[in-house]
């Protein structure tokens, strides 16, 4: 038995469990399930995965047709929703227009401006430094979450509409017509407000209670996943959506949803504490009054629920720590499972300590890509390795100076081969060797991460997540024998330099 693999079986006599690639649950912390006692879980993007590019686009639809009401040009209609441009964990630059990719030190990857790419001298331009000051959150907007992707679309499209419209002359921080000036912060402002109109009033839920056969996918091992959890554990839900549409969602998921022979059960009996409107990140902080909801009318009670908790009563509001005293449960006993990077995983990470499960479901195609293209990443790590050998034996005193032009102009253009095969903003997750602020952020405050919450059915409820160990640079140093550049490194240069 491979004792260094983390699915082999206690026995060899037993048959080891099979997790494809797309099943797996990763780990960048050490979590050991035995040890939860309550399960929390998000709704939107995490147990209601929204159909893509469909349900996108019908939210950029009704952004862009809303921004035409209040007197944005007519030829902006002409725009349709392109899967292939945005990408999650973006910047936008309300200040220049810009839409950039950067890492978690604010070092900018990717650089665009409406449709059109910046490169060198055209992004020094903007950014001197290459670097922006992602913590100016009044200027850097950053695009966290899934329901993101359709504003990050119509800006951009917004940006190249008015950038070669002849009707307006280009100005460094919007267009000019007339005594109009129309500035990239104020365009941003109206997306903005656009969005949450359409999510406020409650249009775009509308939409999707009407369609939910095409906008909601519906996995018949959701009720599966909560029945055994609810064996072990106490399960609860906690949402922003308000009771009505979460009702409506959670009836398709759970009660339109059962397996053949398995009897039928209300959608509240899957969860110990239902909690909806809960404002997240600010329900992990100060929270909001708690009141019961009329499941018959969907209205809010008067008054602060002050009682204990009420088994198939809903909840509106309150915080993660009436939550707690609710359950019966501490932070540490808690896995929050959510899909929102800042909402729910890095605020009850590091507010209450919760243990954090963060459901990416871009990572299917980013895995798809990672296999089919990992062969540039690992040209891209010969090349680093070449680089490092080429300076090893220079100290203060050697004169020369390595020519690596050609060695650098190599990685970017397999850098930017890497990031083509994802998009047209490149992986969620890197632009060559160098990974994103979302990826900085998904390592530092996920335990767990995977492409759906359904995949904890794979393990046992009792599993134990060993994350792979890691080095620091000072504990990695070893003397390379000689000769460590390989023929196929070798070949590599060659080519790279001819």
């Amino acid at each position: 038995m491979d004792i260094t693999d983390p699915d082999a079986s206690i026995s060899s006599a037993e048959p080891k469990p099979h997790r494809g690639l797309h099943q797996k649950v990763f780990v960048n912390r050490n979590l050991t399930l035995e040890n939860i006692r309550c399960y929390g879980f998000d709704m939107d993007y995490t147990m209601a995965i929204y159909t893509s590019p469909d349900y996108e686009s019908m939210g950029f639809e009704m952004i862009r047709d809303k921004m035409v009401s209040i007197g944005y040009p007519h030829e902006i209609l002409r725009y349709t929703y392109d899967p292939s441009f945005p990408t999650r964990g973006l910047v936008i630059d309300t200040k220049y227009g810009n839409l950039l990719k950067v890492d978690s030190n604010g070092n900018i990857l990717i650089c665009s401006h409406g449709f059109r790419f910046l490169k060198g001298e055209n992004i020094a331009y903007y950014y001197p430094n290459k670097f922006i000051q992602r913590d100016d959150t009044d200027r850097f907007y950053i695009l966290n979450t899934l329901f993101n992707l359709s504003e990050t679309y119509l800006y951009t499209c917004l940006v190249d509409f008015f950038t070669r419209c002849t009707r307006y002359t280009n100005q460094e921080k919007g267009y000019q017509h007339g005594d109009l000036f129309m500035s990239f912060r104020s365009m941003f402002q109206d997306v903005r407000d656009a969005m949450d109109f359409i999510h406020n009033t409650g249009a775009l839920k509308d939409r999707t209670i009407k369609n939910l056969e095409k906008y909601v996918v519906k996995d018949p091992n959701l009720s599966v996943l909560l029945t055994r959890i609810k064996k072990v554990a106490k399960v609860f839900l906690a949402t922003n959506s308000d009771y009505n549409y979460t009702e409506a969602i959670m009836k398709y998921l759970l009660e339109t949803n059962v397996k053949s022979g398995s009897p039928k059960r209300l959608w509240h009996s899957y969860f110990d504490l239902v909690v909806v409107d809960t404002r997240k990140p600010l329900f992990f902080a100060e929270g909001t009054v708690l009141r019961q909801v009329d499941t018959n009318t969907g209205k809010l009670r008067i008054g602060t629920y002050t009682g204990d908790l009420q088994h198939g009563t809903v909840y509106s509001g309150g915080s993660s720590d009436i939550v707690c005293d609710l359950l019966h449960v501490k932070g540490k006993d808690i896995l929050y499972v959510g899909d929102h990077i800042f909402g729910d995983i890095l605020k009850s990470k590091k507010r209450q300590g919760w243990k954090t499960f963060l459901v990416v479901p871009e990572l299917a195609k980013e895995l798809q890509v990672w296999e089919e293209r990992k062969n540039l990443f690992e040209e891209l790590k010969l090349l680093d390795t070449f680089l490092a050998e080429t300076y090893k034996h220079l100290d203060s005193g050697s004169k020369e100076c390595p020519d690596i032009s050609a060695i650098q102009t190599r990685i970017k253009v397999l850098t930017h081969r890497m990031d083509m095969a994802y998009g047209q903003m490149g992986s969620l997750l890197r632009s060559g060797a160098r990974q994103t602020l979302f990826a900085s952020q998904l390592v530092r405050y996920a335990d767990l991460y995977s492409s759906t919450c359904i995949n904890l059915l794979k393990y046992p409820l009792n599993y134990l997540f060993m994350a792979p160990p890691v080095l620091m640079p000072h504990e990695s140093v070893s003397q390379p024998a000689a000769g460590l550049v390989s023929s196929e490194l070798s070949e590599i240069v060659k080519i790279t330099t001819s």
